[in-house]
């Protein structure tokens, strides 16, 4: 079957096969017709036209004699690729008419964003970029068994309607049960809400609770998508030192003495891109700062799931009595990042100023995912393959810190406790360079500059080792060791 195609046809004196035909061709010299398309035959374009059959037949004769289609006697009418040369087609202001404009005929604004590229992966390349799980053993068969239960159910009907914007309420009370007995977040199904991954939700929460010239304090090392949805609510940064027991809060408390700060953004459980874990006396004293300034503390727990050695530490959130912390988790990291599920435990006062915002950009989530997901989190699906992927997370950071300490050894590379990647020091080493020559080797990793808040060379990797097997780690290893400059 094909798209009933609609035609404009001129308005000139010629005869209305010549029009039909000249309007077919010039779809297929601005690419609107692409080489191969299959046109509607005779009787249903004519139909379509309200004109007789026998004029669309003598439009495509005329069309095959020019060579731009060629009519088969049992397939049909379809695009060719030689067609004879034609006069260029041009506007009354003669400007060209082939194809889609290139570019706009206004202004853009001048601090338009910047736009990173995803160009894809080279084939065969192996992928050490942190944050990236393994895909090959996610529950794909559970899942969509759970998303054809979800279609077909009694409720499906509603699923595919407009919906709550806070999210489908079983996925939400999945979540909250989740938080509280895992990570010790007692939050009510009313301060949970359901977004398209984490980053929607700091978006959406900066948005809604930053003014234009706030000022919001981040780690000075950190995840720039994140500070680029602060900076969209008009924040302005105010970069804060990291150390071995993470943010300094020293430094976040002598910034707030020179200029008030409305919010600080943090990633205290393995944080971005060092993996340290903001200590415990760091972690009150943070907390403390918050309460007595009525500072904002936006959490982003992106990995709690992952922690290899001792007992994970539980999210401020846990802690907060004071209802300053907004935390951020998403299931990225323990389904797929595809699924783009994450969530925002906020006061339910804050959580509906960030669906007012949702209703505008974005309406609602996907109901019936959602509601699939949360049939998985309580079938204990989620819970098995989230230990599954740890155990296999540890034994894949292992065999990379040995095939780094062996084939590099010029690297630093403490194994993390937690999370997906190891954060590697270089000394001496262009990592930028490196990075670059290692996608032509066929692997891909981050060099320190692109999570440096002021972009200057930093000697410094972050590796991730979560979507690679182990011997796909080791020949990862030995590419960097050819791509090194």
């Amino acid at each position: 079957m094909t798209w009933q195609l609609a035609l404009q046809l001129g308005t000139s004196d010629q005869p209305l096969f010549e029009r039909i035909a000249i309007a077919i061709a010039t779809d297929i010299e601005r690419g609107r017709l692409r080489v191969g398309t299959r046109l509607a035959s005779s009787r249903t374009l004519a139909q379509q036209l309200g004109v007789n059959r026998n004029t669309v037949v003598a439009a495509y004769e005329e069309l095959c004699a020019q060579g731009w289609i060629a009519i088969e006697a049992t397939r049909g009418a379809f695009v060719t690729n030689t067609p004879i040369a034609k006069s260029a087609l041009a506007g009354a202001d003669g400007s060209s008419t082939l194809g889609y404009p290139e570019h706009p005929g206004f202004e853009l604004p001048a601090d338009a964003l910047d736009v990173e590229t995803l160009t894809g992966r080279p084939p065969g390349s192996l992928v050490l970029l942190g944050g990236v799980p393994e895909l090959r053993g996610a529950p794909r068969l559970a899942l969509a068994r759970a998303y054809r239960a979800a279609l077909c159910g009694a409720g499906a009907r509603r699923l595919l309607d407009y919906a709550s914007p806070h999210g489908h309420i079983k996925l939400r009370t999945a979540l909250a049960h989740l938080l509280s007995h895992v990570r010790g977040v007692a939050a009510p199904v009313a301060a949970v809400t359901v977004v398209r991954g984490s980053q929607q939700g700091l978006y959406l929460a900066s948005r809604a609770l930053l003014r234009p010239g706030d000022l919001v304090a981040v780690e000075q090392l950190g995840f720039r998508p994140a500070w680029r949805a602060l900076e969209l609510a008009g924040a302005t940064l105010v970069p804060i030192p990291v150390d071995r027991d993470g943010l300094d809060i020293d430094a976040l408390e002598a910034a707030y003495a020179t200029r008030p700060i409305r919010a600080v953004y943090t990633t205290p459980h393995h944080q971005y891109p060092s993996t340290v874990t903001l200590s415990t006396e760091r972690r009150t004293r943070l907390l403390s700062f918050a309460r007595r300034h009525r500072v904002i503390v936006f959490e982003d727990d992106y990995d709690f799931e992952y922690h290899y050695e001792g007992r994970p530490v539980l999210p401020l959130a846990a802690a907060d009595r004071a209802g300053v912390v907004i935390y951020f988790g998403t299931l990225s990291k323990t389904l797929a990042p595809g699924l783009r599920i994450g969530y925002v435990v906020a006061p339910p006062a804050v959580a509906q100023q960030l669906v007012a915002y949702r209703r505008v950009v974005d309406t609602q989530g996907d109901a019936v995912l959602e509601h699939a997901v949360a049939t998985l989190l309580e079938d204990g699906e989620v819970q098995r393959h989230t230990r599954r992927a740890l155990a296999l997370y540890r034994r894949r950071r292992d065999a990379l810190c040995e095939a780094l300490q062996r084939r590099l050894p010029q690297l630093d590379v403490p194994a993390p406790r937690g999370g997906m990647a190891v954060w590697a020091s270089a000394p001496g080493i262009d990592t930028d360079a490196w990075v670059k020559r290692g996608v032509a080797a066929g692997v891909l990793f981050q060099a320190g500059s692109r999570v440096r808040f002021d972009r200057q060379p930093d000697p410094h990797l972050r590796l991730g080792f979560a979507a690679c097997n182990e011997s796909e780690l080791v020949e990862a290893v030995d590419r960097m060791v050819r791509a090194l400059p």
